[in-house]
């Protein structure tokens, strides 16, 4: 008998999806499938790929309404905020495609006389992309169209909070033309995920997601060759500086803590003021706060919709009740937001005061809509504490002194130094992170290095 997955909606606990999972059988053949069409694609010009990939991009785009409401039903953003996540998806794939011809291109090196000598990027075979629900489409289309352009196939193998996403892409690369095959996804079962991995027809894997799915995914291929990329957790920190503009460090920082309910990756989850402003910044932040309206993501008036489960709320709960047990302030009160609801993915925001890096909330990735604000005596201080974290995906410092960003940023440990602004990804830079945050990079000329490998051509031409 067929396995079943079923994606239960956090909006109001019905089964919003079902689909099969994939049998062994069904597996092998999408794997022999992808192997063939790589081949072939390897060898089309770069731009009729790109060429693709931008059809591809304009079928997406002309979706925008379905594929916002389809997000809001699987994972729980508001609908005022889903198509976003489409904009966002364009920018991405569109900036990597202007890139990939130069980006692709053979390297020369230096001239010398009888012989004709480049490195040509090669396409590594048949990519493996672990998508995770957060973002479904903004973390799997930093690997998903490069690894296409490189010359490459693609399995994509997605949340099962978020089946319908894969699904998308099959439908908008099939009217795009790309050849069968090329691209393709299954829904599967974790151990079958593995067993995938371990596969001689995998080259590689890029995998976005939690901390211990990120060792399974290490562990299973660790027994081949081939190359993981891993976008793992973050406990991301900013720091507010005395000569910061506070007004739009708390506008900003809010927003960088409490967007799609705290579920990002690189969300704001500790924050540390300097002592000259911290009065103005958690008066400032708590006010901002307290005007999120908390409701079904359906209802265009929502601002803040549900954690994607019950039990990833419970878990935030959890941190917030043992920071208040060890001295921690809340400064919101949940009745101010009355679909907030124990035991539901329905929570209000909050944000802790009088914490200390002895509570959970302050070292242990939250992945809600839970802040805790530190008060700090000057600029060392500050990034002692941001570099006291088994993560280092980004960090923010909010300033008026360029110089004092720039020389704070080398000593900070992070994938991304940010300096007046926070929670966003520049296509045209490295997405990388440090520490337990990953390995390995996407986006950007670097993110196209991971998906290709160097092929030196020696070629004698005068005998």
């Amino acid at each position: 008998m067929t396995e079943t997955l079923e994606t239960v909606s956090p909006v109001d606990g019905s089964v919003y999806a079902e689909r099969p999972l994939a049998t062994r059988d069904q597996i092998a053949a999408a794997l022999e499938r992808a192997g063939a069409a790589q081949a072939a694609w390897k060898q089309v010009p770069m731009a009729e790929r790109a060429a693709i990939c931008r059809r591809m991009v304009d079928a997406f785009v002309a979706r925008t309404d379905a594929i916002a409401e389809e997000i809001s039903w699987q994972m729980g953003r508001p609908v005022s905020q889903t198509p976003g996540e489409v904009r966002g998806f364009e920018e991405r794939a569109r900036h990597m495609i202007d890139i990939a011809a130069d980006a692709l291109a053979d390297i020369p090196v230096e001239p010398k006389d009888g012989f004709t000598r480049f490195i040509r990027r090669e396409p590594l075979g048949v990519v493996l992309i672990v998508a995770p629900w957060n973002y479904p489409y903004l973390t799997s289309v930093n690997s998903v169209v490069p690894a296409i352009l490189a010359g490459n196939a693609v399995i994509l193998r997605h949340s099962g909070q978020t089946p319908l996403c894969a699904e998308r892409y099959a439908e908008c690369f099939a009217e795009a033309g790309l050849p069968e095959g090329v691209f393709q996804f299954l829904h599967m079962r974790h151990a079958d995920t593995e067993d995938l991995i371990r596969h001689p027809g995998i080259d590689f894997v890029a995998f976005t997601g939690s901390v211990p799915g990120g060792h399974a995914i290490q562990q299973a291929a660790a027994e081949r060759f081939i190359g993981v990329g891993l976008e793992l957790g973050g406990k991301d920190p900013a720091y507010v500086r005395a000569d910061a503009d506070v007004g739009h460090a708390v506008e900003n920082l809010v927003d960088g803590a409490f967007f799609n309910s705290g579920q990002s990756c690189c969300g704001i989850e500790r924050i540390y003021v300097h002592g000259d402003v911290y009065d103005d910044f958690v008066g400032g932040f708590q006010a901002l706060t307290r005007q999120y309206r908390l409701g079904s993501p359906l209802e265009p008036a929502t601002t803040l919709g549900p954690l994607v489960k019950a039990s990833a709320a419970e878990f935030v709960r959890s941190q917030i009740a043992d920071a208040v047990a060890a001295g921690a302030r809340p400064l919101i009160e949940p009745k101010d937001f009355p679909a907030d609801a124990p035991g539901t993915a329905y929570m209000a925001p909050q944000a802790l005061v009088d914490v200390d890096h002895g509570m959970r909330v302050m070292t242990e990735e939250s992945f809600g809509p839970v802040v805790g604000l530190m008060k700090v005596s000057g600029d060392d201080e500050a990034v002692a504490l941001m570099n006291d974290s088994v993560f280092g995906l980004t960090a923010s410092i909010w300033t008026r002194d360029a110089d004092a960003a720039l020389a704070l940023g080398d000593r900070v440990e992070t994938g991304t130094w940010f300096m007046n602004r926070c929670d966003y990804l520049d296509p045209a830079l490295a997405w990388t992170g440090v520490k337990d945050s990953g390995r390995g990079c996407t986006l950007s000329q670097v993110g196209y290095e991971a998906l290709t490998r160097p092929k030196s051509f020696h070629l004698r031409t005068a005998l």
